[in-house]
C-alpha cells in the first residue's frame, strides 16, 4: 500500500513539472521597473520603433563651396576683364604664353592700299562711351586736335615721325599729332596703347605677330593699324569677351600675353 501511495505522489509531482514551460522566467523576473533607467541593458540591442505612417527621410548633406545661382537672361555674371559688352557673354580667357616683345622692319611711307584718315574735329570714338573702366578711358576722352608744329613741341615733349605721320605719347598712349605737317598720313585716328615704351609701329607689329601666331591675322607685318589688322583685333577681342575696340589697347594685350 505504500509502495502504491509513493508512485502515485511521483506521478503527480513530476506532471506538475512538465505542465511548467522550460525557458519561461518566473513573474519576479519579468517584472522590470523603469524607474532611474538611464540606457538600454548592456549587451542587449532593442528594435528601433517607427511611429505608424512615418516613412525614412534621407539625409541631406551640403558641400562647403559656395553655391552658384543660375545664369538666366535677367541675371548675367560677368567676369570684369572678360565682359564683351555688344554680344553679352562670359568667357574663361584661356592661358598664354609671356609674348617676347622683337624689332621689325616696318613700313616706312604710306601705302597706297590703305586710305588715310581726314581729319574731323568733332571725331569721337563709336562705341566708347559703353567701355566702361579706366583702361578705356584714354578712348572716351579722345578727340583729334589740330595745332602746327611749333604748339605740338611746346605741349608733348615725345613726337616721333611713322610712315607719314607724326605722334605724340601722353600717359602711357600714342596719339596723331595733327596739323604738325599738313601733308601727315594716318591709317588711323584714335589712341594706340604704347606697350612696353615702343613707338607705334613697333607697338602694331608686335601685335600683328601675336595675332598672326594665333591664327587671327593673316596679313603682313608692318606696323600700320589698317583695316586688315583691326579686323583680326575685332575678332580676337569678340572671341576672348572684351570690348570691340578694334584697336590696340591694354585689355586685349593682356589677353594676348603682352602685358
Amino acid at each position: 500500500m505504500k509502495q502504491t501511495l509513493s508512485v502515485i505522489i511521483c506521478l503527480v509531482l513530476g506532471g506538475a513539472v512538465m505542465a511548467e514551460p522550460p525557458n519561461e522566467p518566473s513573474k519576479k523576473k519579468t517584472k522590470e521597473t523603469t524607474h532611474g533607467q538611464t540606457g538600454p541593458t548592456p549587451g542587449h540591442v532593442h528594435p528601433a520603433i517607427k511611429p505608424a505612417g512615418m516613412h525614412h527621410q534621407p539625409v541631406r548633406t551640403f558641400s562647403p563651396t559656395v553655391q552658384q545661382l543660375p545664369v538666366t537672361s535677367g541675371h548675367r555674371q560677368y567676369h570684369p576683364q572678360t565682359m564683351n559688352a555688344a554680344a553679352g557673354t562670359p568667357h574663361h580667357l584661356p592661358a598664354v604664353q609671356n609674348f617676347q616683345h622683337r624689332q621689325f622692319h616696318t613700313a616706312t611711307r604710306p601705302k597706297a592700299d590703305i586710305p588715310g584718315e581726314t581729319f574731323r574735329a568733332d571725331r569721337r570714338i563709336h562705341g566708347s562711351e559703353n567701355w566702361t573702366g579706366a583702361q578705356y578711358q584714354a578712348f572716351r576722352n579722345y578727340h583729334a586736335q589740330w595745332h602746327n608744329g611749333d604748339w605740338w613741341r611746346h605741349h608733348h615733349h615725345r613726337i616721333v615721325f611713322i610712315y607719314g605721320g607724326w605722334y605724340f605719347w601722353d600717359a602711357g598712349w600714342w596719339y596723331p599729332a595733327w596739323g604738325y605737317d599738313t601733308n601727315a598720313y594716318y591709317p588711323y585716328d584714335g589712341p594706340i596703347y604704347a606697350y612696353n615704351d615702343l613707338p607705334p609701329d613697333q607697338v602694331i607689329a608686335n601685335v600683328q605677330t601675336a595675332l598672326q601666331e594665333q591664327g587671327y591675322y593673316t596679313g603682313e607685318v608692318d606696323g600700320i593699324l589698317g583695316p586688315l589688322t583691326r579686323a583680326a583685333l575685332a575678332r580676337y577681342q569678340q572671341d576672348h569677351g572684351l570690348y570691340i575696340t578694334s584697336a590696340i589697347d591694354q585689355p586685349t594685350l593682356q589677353a594676348l600675353g603682352m602685358s
